[in-house]
């Protein structure tokens, strides 16, 4: 044990420590006692703002009821546009081409001159077979008189009656010649009438292929004009399609009908948009095709305005049947995660529920639903990412968003 000569020692060894090392050292023990007070009181002070914190309000959600109602079928085929009638311009005689009488690309009518080729060559044909025609008829003349005047005199035994029988038989020849003098001569003048090419159909001129100066002739395919009010759809459907109609086409070809009776064909244009005017199926083809093993179907549409044209792609659009109180949601109620389908739906306790569902065909913005959801029930359309399994949700009735007033 310590002396109390130690004790003092110590504690005048403590001093000389506490002058050697400054105030710091000497306010150590306050310091520490403040430093402990500050942080029970951040602690207690964490305390309270935690129990203070209010709760996350219900995320916002949009719902919407299952619909049931009838919805009608709808099929769609590739379709490719063609004019009832292409007609390749190419010339009836062979000539230097002089000029072409339309506009590429424009609208031109039946009968309307298209080009013309030298008519020199031809003129001079003509005025030669006529000149052929006038001679053979002259002669026609003179042997007609032989016969006249020999005939008598034959009867009279005044001269031989051979001379009477070659009279005759130069007219006949002469008459012969006549009628081919004159064959030639229509010829030609049809030759000529040939150097002015006519459109045969009301339609639109494509892009000339001859030049003025060009020497065309009648393998010369110098433009094609094509109907194209109205204008054909050409499709085809498998042979099993065709099987589920094929009785009632049977009975439309034997008279008992028409095609244009049928359902109205809807047109679908290569830029997504539904051709305005509706057409009509116009014929079914006469076999199925061997390499594809479809059989092809051509509607026919009005098109006064040439906005369809040939050789343009789309979809034909028909309706095929009715599906019976089908289920609708809006198909931005539909969650879709590698092919499998599922939607959300509100409990009556206003709580999220994920459950699967099959889906069925797309009717405008809306989707049917085949399994998995009952009339009246209500579907989460917009919020749903914000959702989990059963977490209370606050709801409000989905609006959809309206078309913009003047958009197309």
């Amino acid at each position: 044990m310590r002396t109390e000569v130690e004790h003092k020692n110590f504690g005048s060894q403590i001093n000389e420590r506490e002058l050697d090392q400054g105030p710091v050292f000497r306010n150590f023990p306050r310091i520490a006692t403040v430093s402990c007070l500050c942080v029970i009181a951040l602690v207690l002070t964490g305390c309270e703002e935690k129990e203070a914190r209010p709760q996350m309000a219900p995320p916002e959600v949009e719902y919407t009821e299952v619909v049931q109602q009838d919805v009608p079928i709808f099929e769609e085929w590739v379709a490719q546009l063609n004019g009832p009638t292409n007609a390749e311009i190419t010339p009836k005689v062979q000539g230097y081409l002089l000029t072409q009488n339309y506009e590429n690309g424009y609208f031109v009518k039946k009968g309307q001159l298209l080009y013309t080729i030298d008519p020199r060559p031809f003129i001079a044909q003509l005025d030669q077979a006529k000149a052929e025609v006038a001679v053979a008829d002259a002669n026609v003349s003179r042997t007609q008189a032989d016969v006249d005047r020999d005939t008598p005199l034959a009867a009279q035994n005044a001269i031989p009656k051979k001379q009477l029988d070659n009279d005759v038989a130069n007219l006949a020849s002469w008459k012969a010649q006549l009628q081919a003098k004159q064959a030639a001569m229509q010829q030609a003048e049809l030759n000529l009438a040939w150097t002015k090419v006519y459109s045969p159909v009301d339609g639109i001129a494509g892009v000339t292929n001859s030049q003025i100066g060009d020497l065309v002739g009648t393998s010369t395919k110098m433009t094609t004009i094509s109907e194209v009010n109205p204008i054909w759809a050409y499709f085809n459907v498998s042979e099993s399609a065709f099987l589920n109609v094929a009785p009632r086409i049977t009975q439309i070809i034997r008279g008992a009908g028409s095609l244009k009776n049928g359902p109205s064909v809807e047109f679908i244009q290569a830029d997504g948009l539904p051709y305005p005017r509706r057409g009509q199926i116009i014929y079914v083809n006469r076999q199925v095709g061997t390499q594809t093993g479809t059989i092809q179907i051509a509607a026919q549409f009005p098109n006064e305005g040439a906005t369809l044209r040939p050789g343009g792609y789309g979809q034909v659009r028909i309706q095929t049947g009715m599906d019976k109180d089908a289920l609708l949601i809006p198909q931005a109620a539909v969650i879709e995660v590698q092919s499998l389908y599922q939607v959300v739906v509100l409990t009556p306790d206003n709580k999220a529920s994920f459950r699967p569902v099959k889906v069925g065909e797309r009717v405008g913005p809306n989707w049917v639903i085949s399994e998995g959801l009952k009339p009246g029930e209500k579907v989460i359309v917009e919020g749903f990412m914000k959702v989990r399994e059963g977490v209370p949700v606050s709801p409000k009735p989905y609006a959809p968003a309206r078309p913009a007033e003047g958009g197309n």
